[in-house]
């Protein structure tokens, strides 16, 4: 891996000059086998430390999950033991030990809890390892009945990742068709890319048997093959011989073995390692497209910021002030587009700036102008007392009831008492566009941010001048209900008059609208019972005469259309479990709305929603509901009865009040949002585009409003450091691209036999003799343990006599054939294997 490490080490350097991780992620590689098979030898080869504690029997009795971390200095982390460094292995193998006890107990319990140890390194990649308990079939100590599922799921969790490389051990003196490492292989990799055949100790083999072709795939082949290597003994490990010699004793077995010599170079650990360094490379070389996409659309994106970046000159006399007007101009355009909406300030999340504005004048205001209107038991109630205090002390004489003197001072008391009562909805219109311009304010000068003081100073000096306009406006709206006031104007065209009055009945004035369409959407009916299939969402139709739901917006199939005579909307209180927003449609004469309901709950998403289909209800004729709370102390209001003569006047006053208020409410709705129009918005914008910069310029010295903020400089230095690190990664990236060989997976194989080993398992191909020998067959000692009878070449004795070697050792092979690739393996010999003597 010496060779991919410095380019993948220059990546994530260059990934981390851009503030973010090199999120390469790289496979896991996962060792699995029957226990005592050198699982834990292999893998401490493959990071070229000694570090994992041995021993015979099940030693790895909990998952080891191994990060590996490139960095300067070499150490070693585990997760349970945060902000403690090791830098002896020695003291990590023994912290392995002490901490697979603390869960496991002493007598050779199993825990499917992973340790987590984490080793930084500048000589290894930042891959994943996994140490996994040994296959058992048989408990022992406190090991549990299902030891052999329990150990085969946890393996299953690890190998079952699409990154994971499986490293299949098996060792040379058991049977290979048996293999449950490679069972288990199959079945998360039918197709055999990510698993490799690993063969250990070669050198505890029977004197005079092999596993020639199994490592030349011949015999039960893999796709990937297998290498073979030989780990240290127990005798090794106990004498302290380092991994450094006993990989020279390894490269030197093979060499010296007859059966291996011709392979040598394809087997061993360093053959290993070069193996997973290929996987590793070809890993890489698929995720670097998308790499470079992304840096590349990166780049792009900041291209365009960088280039003004480029050309900033902080000793330029004329760039604060060239910066300055370009802001204020900037600050104008977007102030007048989202006034005007228009233009690329459009708020897709809510309504803001002119939309919001107008929705106030045509549905927030008009709505509280029929809220403070229709209260008619109180209505009725003043102009009753309105009448008989007008008489005084005096009695009036029966035939001077009926004349106008008396309904007409009630009248003009009574109607200028409801237009005083206008000032408040009035008045809150105004705020309401107030903070909004606010609002709107606040939200342009977020593109001066670059200037801090230029920013606060702007939104001070605006928001000051709309605070000014806001004071004049109200006056001026205060001017205009004071002049309605002023004079009760009873000739006025769409006046009833006196000799109307007392014909006329209340009734909803939708004859000029006729049946036309208000509003459509969609509302959730919120009342209807779980048992009826609970709250369903249906689109609806208000039109003049009539509320209508369908099923869906195509409206072909109508669910209901309910006439709105007689009808009020009120609010009903949110439910605890509910986000929705819901009013509710009632019957004033105590009937059921919808079938066997006395209310109709329509919910809505937001409260602006409600408060929009409330006034599209109102244009419609269905007024809120207000219920009188006010009562008299002695509860004389709730008992007072009129004589029927003081009744003919009331109802006569009450349809004078109503035609009146019905003339000033148009004229009110007309001339209140031209007000504000004219004396806020227009002035406000007016302000902004002629005034501003002169009172910019008056409040501060210009070097101290342009003075740039930490923050962008900062940015600045930022982005200009992000652009030559992309350029930086992309160069690498180039480089991992010439510099690395992409290998093609090789060829299937036929690997049926994986499937067909539990039915007929055939004889253990690591029992064969070699042919040239004219020694009969033997089968090897049963068990998993080495044949103690026959003393093995081991790599402790350095180079092995080999007894049974015919003569002089024929030549190496060349390197152009060391360094090929693995040869291409026949499905299966023609001959057959011999059989087991009987």
């Amino acid at each position: 891996m010496e060779g991919l490490i410095p380019l993948v080490n220059r990546l994530q350097d260059a990934f981390a000059a851009l503030g973010q991780s090199c999120l390469l992620d790289l496979p896991q590689i996962a060792v699995v086998g029957g226990q005592s098979a050198g699982k834990s030898s292999v893998l401490e080869n493959c990071v070229s430390r000694d570090f994992l504690p041995r021993g015979s029997g099940i030693v790895t009795r909990r998952p080891l999950v191994l990060q590996l971390v490139t960095a300067k200095t070499e150490y070693a982390e585990f997760l349970h033991c945060k902000g403690r460094k090791f830098t002896d292995f020695d003291e990590v193998r023994q912290e392995i030990e002490v901490e697979t006890d603390r869960i496991t107990g002493m007598n050779k319990g199993i825990s499917s809890i992973p340790i987590n140890l984490r080793i930084y390194s500048p000589h290894v990649l930042s891959l994943t390892l996994i140490d996994l308990p040994g296959i058992t079939k048989v408990p022992v100590g406190d090991q549990p009945p299902d030891i052999e599922h329990q150990i085969r799921d946890m393996i299953m969790q690890f190998i079952s990742r699409e990154n994971c490389l499986i490293l299949a051990v098996t060792p040379a003196n058991t049977d290979l068709a048996n293999s449950d490492a490679l069972k288990l292989a199959k079945e998360v990799d039918p197709q055999g890319l990510r698993t490799i055949g690993v063969i250990t100790k070669l050198d505890l083999m029977d004197e005079g048997t092999d596993a020639r072709e199994i490592l030349e795939n011949k015999l039960l082949p893999l796709r990937r093959g297998y290498i073979g290597v030989v780990n240290r003994s127990q005798k090794d490990i106990d004498g302290k011989k380092d991994i450094k010699a006993a990989l020279l004793a390894e490269r030197k077995f093979f060499l010296s073995h007859p059966a291996y010599r011709h392979m040598a170079d394809r087997m061993g650990t360093p053959y290993l390692q070069k193996v997973l360094n290929q996987q590793l490379t070809n890993h890489i070389r698929d995720t670097l497209p998308g790499f470079r996409s992304k840096l590349q659309s990166q780049l792009l994106s900041i291209e365009h910021e960088v280039e003004v970046y480029k050309n900033f000159r902080p000793e330029d006399p004329t760039r604060k002030t060239k910066a300055l007007l370009q802001m204020v101009q900037q600050f104008s355009v977007d102030f007048e587009k989202r006034i005007e909406g228009s233009g690329d300030q459009v708020d897709t999340l809510e309504l803001s700036g002119g939309a919001k504005i107008n929705r106030i004048f045509h549905e927030r205001f008009p709505f509280e102008l029929v809220k403070m209107e229709f209260n008619e038991k109180e209505l009725r109630r003043e102009i009753s007392y309105a009448i008989k205090n007008i008489h005084g002390i005096r009695q009036v004489l029966p035939c001077l009831q009926t004349g106008l003197f008396t309904p007409d001072m009630a009248f003009e008391a009574i109607v200028k008492k409801q237009i005083v009562k206008l000032k408040g909805p009035c008045l809150k219109s105004v705020d309401l566009v107030m903070q909004e311009l606010i609002n709107t304010v606040k939200k342009c000068t977020k593109k001066l941010a670059t200037y801090p003081r230029l920013c606060e100073e702007t939104e001070r000096i605006v928001a000051g001048y709309i605070r000014e306009r806001e004071e004049k406006t109200k006056d001026q709206v205060l001017l205009l209900i004071d002049i309605q006031v002023s004079y009760i104007n009873t000739n006025h065209e769409d006046f009833i008059g006196f000799a109307n009055a007392q014909q006329r009945s209340s009734q909803v004035n939708k004859s000029a609208v006729g049946n036309q369409v208000i509003r459509k959407g969609w509302l959730t009916i919120n009342n209807i019972g779980i048992m009826k299939g609970g709250s369903k969402e249906y689109w609806f139709v208000l039109t003049a005469e009539s509320l209508s739901w369908y099923k869906d917006d195509e409206e072909k199939e109508k669910k209901y259309m309910l006439p709105l005579d007689n009808l009020k909307v009120r609010d009903v209180e949110k439910s605890f479990m509910s986000s929705k927003h819901i009013f509710a449609l009632f019957n004033t004469e105590q009937r059921n709305v919808y079938k066997d309901y006395r209310f109709l709950e329509l919910a809505c998403d937001s409260q602006e929603e409600v408060d929009s289909w409330k006034a599209s209800l109102l244009r419609a004729g269905v007024y809120p509901d207000k219920s009188s709370t006010e009562n008299d102390e002695n509860g004389q209001a709730d008992n007072f009865s009129m004589d029927p003569q003081l009744e003919r006047q009331v109802e006569t006053i009450r349809n004078l009040v109503d035609s009146y208020m019905s003339i000033i409410n148009k004229c009110i709705r007309d001339l209140i949002p031209k007000t504000i129009m004219h004396l806020m918005i227009n002035n406000v914008k007016e302000f902004i585009n002629a005034e501003l910069l002169a009172h910019l310029y008056s409040s501060e010295d210009q070097n101290t409003l342009m003075e740039e903020s930490a923050e962008q400089a900062q940015r600045r230095d930022e982005m200009l450091r992000m652009y030559q690190a992309l350029k930086e990664a992309l160069a690498i990236i180039g480089d991992i691209s010439t510099s690395t060989v992409s290998t093609p997976a090789p060829p299937p194989v036929d690997d049926s036999w994986l499937q067909q080993a539990r039915r007929s398992p055939p004889p253990s191909p690591s029992t064969q003799r070699r042919p040239t020998l004219n020694n009969p067959p033997t089968r090897p000692l049963s068990g998993r343990g080495p044949a103690p009878a026959i003393p093995s070449p081991g790599p402790q004795a350095g180079a092995p006599p080999v007894p049974y070697r015919p003569g002089p050792l024929p030549p190496f092979p060349s390197g152009g054939e060391a360094l090929g690739g693995p040869p291409q393996v026949p499905s299966r010999p023609t001959r057959a294997p011999p059989s087991v003597p009987r």
